[in-house]
């Protein structure tokens, strides 16, 4: 036997041996996975920081049990109050918010996500994920967006014949009207209620509809064509509560929070008119002497009503719902953009408490 001929076999035989060393510690490295994976695993409790316009429904909804159960977890003396970063316990072990199945909805004049978030029993953090938008505060009519399809929306029940109605963050009586194609004046008159302007978040409403519900779809259909088509363009800002209204005629198209005059700079009361827009504007104002002065540039969506009071976007802070400014009406720059490209020069602004 050559010589070559006897190094093709020891290298042939060693080539097998490194084939079966490699194959059993292929086999004991699977066997030592294994009871690993099949030990259990302790899962941590369930936490659930609260988003603005929440209720404890709504979470309660997403994580498949009942807002008594989280009451009764978290030592909530209140069910009805729970705020904007507290942390809640959900009593359901290793459970987590579900996307489940999805159907479409069509966004309609006057929503805003939170709103339909809050028809669907989510957040509006949870949509935005779900459909991709990088700004929550910016949803357009006409457009779709995915949402929870299980059960039905948290914000009504059937009761006998009629529909009670459970007021949800952000919702005021002319717009829970125009869901169920029906009057705030009707609304009022069915409940009772001695000043229609104020209701509050968890108010069982009666609908004066029978067997009425609210569309998911395009409601265009259900507002008054000659309202619609004929209405004049104007705004309305209650320096109480801090929102801002748009209206075509008698029907409101777009609601924002906004945060008007401190104490110190209150924002002037009255009807006014839009006299002049610009994309974007230099403010400045106050005085070194009392410690209040400030410089703004490029403020952006800048409508001016009266003197050097006007309607604008705000970088410099998120906290509308609060008075902050001095005498201004700020809003978010979704907001503001949204209300710029909406009204003309010459739109009515009717500040009032």
């Amino acid at each position: 036997m050559s010589s070559h001929r006897v190094c093709v076999l020891m290298s042939t035989r060693a080539t097998s041996r490194s084939i079966v060393v490699l194959l059993m510690l292929a086999v004991l490295l699977s066997l030592s996975v294994l009871p690993a994976q099949a030990s259990p695993r302790v899962t941590d409790p369930v936490v659930h920081i609260v988003q603005w316009g929440e209720t404890l429904q709504v979470i309660a909804r997403r994580y498949g049990t009942t807002y008594a159960a989280i009451a009764s977890a978290n030592n909530l003396s209140n069910p009805n109050f729970v705020y904007a970063g507290q942390r809640l316990v959900i009593p359901v072990s290793g459970s987590s918010p579900s996307a489940g199945s999805t159907t479409t909805y069509v966004v309609c004049r006057g929503d805003t996500l939170r709103r339909i978030a809050a028809r669907h029993g989510t957040t509006a953090s949870y949509l935005a994920s779900l459909n991709g938008l990088w700004n929550p505060n910016f949803i357009w009519v006409g457009q779709r967006l995915q949402v929870p399809s299980t059960g039905t929306p948290v914000a009504t029940e059937a009761q006998g014949s009629s529909v009670i109605h459970v007021v949800l963050p952000g919702e005021f009586l002319a717009r829970i009207a125009w869901d169920y194609g029906t009057t705030a004046d009707a609304i009022a008159r069915a409940n009772s209620l001695a000043n229609p302007s104020f209701i509050y978040v968890g108010q069982r409403l009666v609908i004066p509809v029978a067997g009425a519900s609210p569309s998911s779809t395009d409601s265009s259909s259900s507002v008054p064509a000659t309202t619609a088509a004929t209405g004049e363009k104007w705004i309305d800002v209650n320096l109480s509560t801090q929102t801002l209204q748009a209206y075509e005629g008698n029907l409101v198209v777009y609601t924002a929070r906004v945060s008007t005059g401190i104490a110190r700079y209150p924002t002037p009361a009255g009807t006014f008119y839009i006299q002049r827009k610009y994309r974007y504007d230099d403010m400045t104002g106050g005085s070194y002497a009392r410690g209040d002065y400030y410089y703004l540039p490029d403020v952006p969506y800048c409508m001016y009503y009266y003197a050097g009071y006007s309607l604008h976007g705000t970088y410099w802070h998120n906290n509308f719902g609060t008075p902050m400014s001095h005498g201004c009406t700020n809003l978010s720059i979704a907001d503001a953009g949204w209300l710029f490209n909406w009204a003309p020069i010459g739109t009515k602004v009717v500040n009032h408490y």
